[in-house]
């Protein structure tokens, strides 16, 4: 089932979000503040995020939605807010927001438009995955997904199964964030034997495999406090 987060601070709204949009389906998660929704997207990864631009503390809507996109978050991000300036909606789309819902608006479209963004994901997302010449290569380094095969300045490299399945999980991502949530989920299906240490020791099997100076990388690089990232 498909996990939405819903970030209002008004709780008659979005309890009646929440409830409507469990009655479609979706496991629903409330966050009345900025800071609790990174921490919910942080910890939950979310399939989409419907967004309020007024929010209470230090981090508003703009600053919630810069943040995910700068950690590498590509889920739909639906923006829902009073505001239907112009400049505010444009303010948004730059940022990375897909869609821009102004209040007092129609449940039934909102509902439409959850259910468009997400298929829309479901669809990118196997066209990706059904690719057979899937190909990818950063520093000395080129990796064939189809054939599994790594190959360092010509030569392979044997990575165990899981080292594989990691790197090609982030090299999916063109230099975006992965998480160690999203990556324990990717690759090892949230055994509960597994813990975020298991995700860093097989990136530092990755980096002693693949690069120059394993102890100072250039590729394979730790992004502090949140996950990984690979950079050509």
């Amino acid at each position: 089932m498909t996990r939405v987060l819903v970030v209002e601070d008004n709780r008659n709204l979005a309890l009646g979000l929440r409830n409507n949009l469990e009655v479609e389906g979706y496991v629903v998660d409330v966050a009345p503040d900025g800071e609790e929704a990174l921490t919910s997207i942080r910890s939950t990864t979310p399939g989409l995020v419907i967004l309020d631009l007024m929010l209470p503390g230090a981090f508003d809507g703009y600053r919630v939605l810069r943040t995910l996109r700068e950690e590498g978050y590509g889920m739909p991000v639906i923006i829902l807010t009073a505001r239907g300036e112009e400049l505010e909606k444009v303010r948004g789309f730059r940022l990375g927001a897909d869609d821009y819902v102004t209040k007092p608006f129609g449940l039934m479209e909102l509902l439409a438009r959850v259910a468009a963004h997400l298929r829309r994901q479901r669809d990118a997302r196997g066209a990706n995955e059904g690719s057979k010449a899937e190909s990818f290569a950063f520093g000395d380094v080129t990796v064939e997904a189809a054939t599994r095969m790594v190959r360092r300045d010509g030569s392979p490299v044997a990575l165990r199964p899981r080292e594989l399945d990691l790197l090609i999980a982030l090299l999916r991502r063109h230099g975006r964030i992965a998480t160690r949530t999203e990556l324990l989920r990717e690759v090892w299906g949230y055994d509960p034997a597994v813990v975020s240490r298991t995700v860093d020791t097989h990136v530092a099997e990755l980096r002693r495999k693949l690069e120059s100076d394993p102890a100072n990388p250039r590729h394979i690089l730790t992004v502090r406090k949140t996950g990984y990232r690979i950079a050509t």
